[in-house]
């Protein structure tokens, strides 16, 4: 079974997004018993909140229930309980790293690495507002790595 932890700053808007998003191409694949999918937060603001109601309602456009998510911090143990931690953009990697104490034997990732776009980050949708934006880029990084993962090649 593969574990996949998505990170971000908050845990209500881009991972979530990224968690239930990855779990939907999951089961539509029918490999839903191959995955163990969660997401995280770096800092504890939003500790124990619920997704954000526009991240709610992009994610239910697409007919995708994300009912019950409440954001929690990562923690060091999660770096040894997964075997993907995926931020969705450098600064949460930088801070990625700090939690876990380093790369975690290469386990930390951006999300945008497998959708061919190396150091290319997740529009936050906090700042803009523009959740379409997150959800095409959380689209393509879940599918890219839905493929790497199936082909092998994570």
């Amino acid at each position: 079974m593969t574990k996949i932890l998505f990170i971000c700053h908050g845990n209500i808007c881009r991972s979530p997004m990224a968690e239930f998003v990855m779990k939907d191409l999951v089961k539509k694949a029918g490999l839903e018993s191959q995955f163990h999918i969660e997401s995280a937060a770096t800092s504890t603001e939003e500790t124990g909140n619920p997704v954000y109601p526009p991240a709610r309602r992009k994610l239910a456009e697409h007919g995708i229930d994300c009912a019950g998510k409440t954001a929690r911090q990562l923690r060091q143990a999660d770096c040894s309980r997964f075997d993907l931690l995926v931020g969705m953009d450098k600064a949460n990697l930088r801070n990625m790293h700090r939690i876990c104490g380093g790369d975690c034997g290469g386990k930390l990732h951006l999300l945008m690495e497998y959708a061919d776009r190396p150091g290319a980050e997740v529009a936050d949708p906090w700042y803009t507002g523009d959740f379409e934006t997150t959800w095409q880029d959380v689209l393509a990084g879940c599918q890219g790595l839905l493929e790497a993962l199936v082909n092998k090649t994570v």
